[in-house]
């Protein structure tokens, strides 16, 4: 079976991630094992609960949520790219990381890559 696993380095109001969740729709639509996404670099301001984008803007954040809802897509945001972009990691309840994102490390991609047939990065 094809297996995908997906590295989003792109923020939430880039019009590339759009691309990107597209991509991974599709992909699970089509019937294709999505094992999961992980959010690196300017990609872990996904699960930054505090963010606000515009009304009138594409709401990336909602629609991974919905994808992970839908199809228990795993969401991995590494937790080093996200303290270095403010997202505070280490309190007890995670307040400022969106429940629909599991926080990891490195490791966690290391662990996708080897697993998945074909990597994509956006």
């Amino acid at each position: 079976m094809k297996t995908l696993a997906v590295v989003v380095t792109t923020p939430p109001y880039s019009p590339l991630t759009v691309t990107a969740l597209s991509y991974v729709e599709t992909a699970l639509v089509a019937g294709i094992n999505v094992i999961g996404v992980f959010f690196y670099q300017d990609g872990a301001m996904h699960a930054n609960e505090n963010i606000s984008i515009a009304s009138d803007e594409y709401q990336a954040i909602a629609h991974w949520q919905r994808l992970q809802q839908q199809y228990q897509l795993p969401l991995h945001i590494c937790i080093t790219a996200a303290e270095k972009r403010g997202i505070a990691c280490d309190s007890i309840d995670n307040e400022q990381i969106n429940q629909a994102f599991t926080v990891s490390g490195l490791g966690e991609l290391v662990e996708l890559t080897t697993k998945a047939t074909r990597l994509v990065q956006f």
